[in-house]
């Protein structure tokens, strides 16, 4: 079960740093979020900035101490600082919601792949929903995170490649950055907008400032502790941070550039289109007009790689719950207390991955077949009263010491106090709380539930208080040697992902076959080198490690 849920604490941190990055971003980002960039300019930037620097937190501590809790899923993690009832709790609600999730980026991602191919959209829901539930089950941490290695290469290659060639369309950054002082992009343009410019204050300077904070905070509760959970030890954890980090900031400058030149050179084309909301199209709208023939395929593999990436992601956690945490505690109800063997661990796992992915592709099913999207706005409901609350007792368990296990549930009880509230308010008046005004005053209640737990530690049982203890002696606790399981993996991983990776790079040298000029000769050619000179150096590094393990075994 280790290996399946967590690859067994043995990930190398370059892997589990190409699988924060994909884990981090979908087909929404290079549709809902391109068209922030395409609309609005730079401001979008600051949700990645937000991103990139709870990398950098993680990578200087809090990636290590999170490895450091020695758990296998976060439920563990939340078990181990608080107490069995936060932990089935936590469990049990990721079960119920992270599905949702998961089916409308299956469903996002099917509405894009059947207008690009014109196949209906419940054919590409099963076919991509079954493809991704196949390798997750056949091969659980280690398929998801091998698959989003592969997946990174190819999506920044492909975006790099279209970001080079918007700068040159656009005739360089001077040129670029001429653009923004137009009058007819001035405003629109500037990185702080006035409040009662867009709707609901969007892109302000106090959206700005809530969306970077609530950013950092999604990015660092204990709920993200799964992505470091997988790695060898707190060195590693810190690697796989720094590599998110720098791969996210990267990707943010190459992401971004496209939509805004689309919007200098093609916009009054791109909103005239015959289709609802054309500026979710800026992005994959300039990219058919600088991509050479043939490479708009890679575009479209790149956004399935984005979406599936974070799909396969979301569906491994889950199981890891189910298995870990909600499944002894069932049997232990029914008097069951014969523990379960690897065998029949591993196979649970298994079948709980096939049932949640038929799960995930239900749900996705229903919201196509939806034409009300009822369900689409249940989701969103629960998220916006539900998830942002349910997070933030975590984020306080793991950074204040002195607050009594049951104060996961007072804190949460808080948190949802504002988001009840402006629900409410929006059914009553039509006028509820924007976005950056209800995760403010979820801040401020969750605040005030804090300070009225932390007073009554000190009358919690002393057990409790050295189970605290223990745990925070834990965490900045370095793993040892002998605490790894079973024998080093580094070598197999090198040699494993640097030939898959040499595979895609030649594979894609067949675009070459179709007619092109030279700039389109030279962008295959750079497409294929970039996944295949990835491979040769994974493989050259496989070499040195083979002799570090011989020399070693002397």
């Amino acid at each position: 079960m280790s290996d399946y849920v967590r690859g067994g604490g043995q990930v190398a941190w370059w892997l589990s740093g190409s699988s924060i990055l994909m884990a981090g971003i979908s087909a929404f980002t290079f549709t809902g979020n391109a068209s922030a960039a395409f609309e609005a300019g730079p401001t979008v930037l600051i949700i990645y900035a937000a991103n990139v620097t709870a990398m950098l937190i993680c990578g200087l501590f809090l990636g290590a101490w999170y490895r450091q809790t020695r758990a296998y899923t976060p439920a563990d993690v939340v078990k181990s600082r608080f107490s069995v009832a936060v932990e089935q709790f936590s469990a049990y609600t990721g079960i119920l919601i992270a599905p949702f999730a998961a089916g409308i980026q299956l469903w996002a991602l099917s509405v894009f792949a059947s207008s690009t191919f014109g196949v209906p959209i419940e054919y590409c829901i099963f076919v991509i929903g079954a493809v991704v539930v196949f390798y997750s089950t056949t091969g659980g941490k280690w398929a998801v995170m091998a698959t989003d290695f592969v997946q990174s290469l190819i999506l920044l290659s492909i975006t790099i490649l279209v970001a080079v060639l918007c700068y040159h369309k656009i005739g360089g950054l001077s040129e670029f950055f001429g653009y923004f002082s137009e009058p007819e992009f001035a405003e629109d343009f500037k990185f702080v907008k006035d409040p009662d410019q867009w709707a609901d204050g969007k892109f302000s300077f106090q959206w700005i400032v809530v969306i970077f904070i609530m950013t950092i905070y999604h990015q660092i509760t204990l709920a993200s502790a799964a992505r470091f959970l997988v790695v060898k030890d707190g060195k590693a954890a810190s690697k796989s941070a720094y590599l998110g980090a720098i791969l996210m900031a990267i990707g943010s400058l190459i992401w971004f550039f496209p939509p805004m030149v689309a919007r200098f050179l093609y916009g009054d084309e791109i909103m005239a289109q015959a289709i609802e909301n054309p500026e979710n199209s800026s992005y994959s709208y300039i990219a058919q007009k600088v991509l050479p023939n043939g490479l708009m395929g890679v575009m479209i593999a790149a956004m399935f790689a984005a979406t599936m990436s974070s799909m396969d992601s979301g569906l491994n956690m889950q199981v890891g719950a189910l298995v870990r945490n909600i499944v002894p505690k069932v049997r232990e109800m029914f008097g069951v207390t014969k523990k379960m063997t690897p065998k029949g661990e591993l196979r649970l796992c298994k079948i709980s991955t096939i049932g949640i992915g038929c799960l995930i592709i239900t749900y996705s099913y229903l919201f196509s077949q939806n034409k009300e999207l009822a369900l689409f706005d249940a989701y969103l409901m629960i998220n916006s009263i539900i998830t942002i609350p349910l997070v933030f007792p975590m984020l306080v368990g793991f950074w204040v010491k002195k607050l009594p296990s049951w104060s996961y549930f007072v804190m949460f009880g808080f948190c949802l106090l504002p988001s009840i509230y402006s629900f409410w308010l929006k059914e009553t008046t039509g006028e509820g709380f924007t976005i950056q005004q209800r995760a403010m005053w979820i801040f401020i209640y969750g605040i005030i539930g804090a300070l009225v737990c932390m007073p009554f530690y000190r009358r919690t049982s002393d057990a409790y208080k050295r189970k605290v203890e223990d745990f925070y002696k834990l965490i900045r606790t370095p793993i040892r040697d002998d605490e790894h399981e079973g024998v080093s993996r580094a070598y197999g991983q090198l040699v494993l992902l640097g030939r898959s990776s040499v595979g895609v790079g030649l594979a894609l040298l067949l675009l070459l076959f179709v007619p092109n000029e030279l700039a389109g000769i030279l962008s295959v050619l750079f497409i294929s080198g970039f996944c295949a000179g990835i491979g040769v150096l994974l493989l050259w590094a496989a070499r040195v490690e083979k002799r570090k393990e011989e020399q070693g075994s002397e």
